[in-house]
């Protein structure tokens, strides 16, 4: 059972979170709301996100400044952030947003549509990513176990692992290679088509591991995935 995505939705306004929920409802993933800054920093303490949608004006802790504490967290710094705003002040408004680290800065009343389809592009890059963890944890607990077992003298088998292994990353590859290639049909946010070039490089590093490990290769053990990226 594959498990949903968490779309962070912050708004002070109850009638703006229903609205969220409705446009977003479509997707079948896991909304969360919450009525202030403080409200989503604390969410953000506890749970993983693939998306924030954050009001800009807010009582107390305005959207800005609750961008600024996302961003200065090792956790959450690089949770995409789309800030939407009911105010409209020019260009140096909306460069404040991105230089808070938004990825995307949308004036309402916005096309639901159009904030439907954004959404989605970074709930199937953060399962995408989610994959990538799962067949990097995977090969980890092969390399330990090969070489608990190195000097055991009842050295099991990889092949079979590996090639289930194998089978699963070619399945990632083929949608982040499908998702990449929608990207550039759509021309989307610069910050999607980012996001998805570096999920490409860890996948191919995780490739690259994996071949290493196949028969023939000389046994060569490839460097530590945290290094791949």
């Amino acid at each position: 059972m594959v498990q949903k995505a968490k779309i962070l939705l912050v708004d002070d306004r109850p009638e703006n979170l229903l609205a969220l929920e409705a446009i977003l409802s479509a997707l079948d993933q896991t909304l969360v709301r919450a009525s202030s800054g403080e409200e989503a920093l604390k969410a953000l303490l506890t749970d993983d996100f693939a998306v924030i949608l954050l009001d800009v004006q807010m009582p107390g802790m305005d959207g800005f400044e609750t961008a600024a504490h996302i961003k200065r967290r090792e956790r959450t710094r690089d949770i995409p952030i789309i800030f939407l705003t009911a105010i409209n002040h020019g260009p140096h408004h909306t460069f404040r947003g991105y230089a808070a680290g938004a990825v995307d800065y949308i004036s309402k009343p916005f096309d639901p549509w159009v904030l439907r389809a954004k959404v989605s592009v970074f709930v199937e890059l953060y399962m995408k990513n989610c994959q990538l963890r799962e067949q990097a944890a995977l090969l980890r607990l092969q390399l330990e176990g090969s070489s608990r077992a190195g000097g055991a003298g009842d050295v099991k088998e990889p092949a079979g692992l590996l090639a289930e292994l194998s089978a699963r990353l070619a399945a990632v590859e083929e949608q982040a290679e499908a998702l990449s290639k929608q990207l550039d049909d759509d021309s989307a946010d610069a910050a999607a088509v980012a996001t998805a070039a570096h999920l490409e490089r860890k996948l191919t590093g995780l490739r690259r591991a994996l071949d290493a490990l196949e028969p023939g290769t000389g046994g060569n053990v490839p460097p530590p995935l945290s290094a791949q990226n």
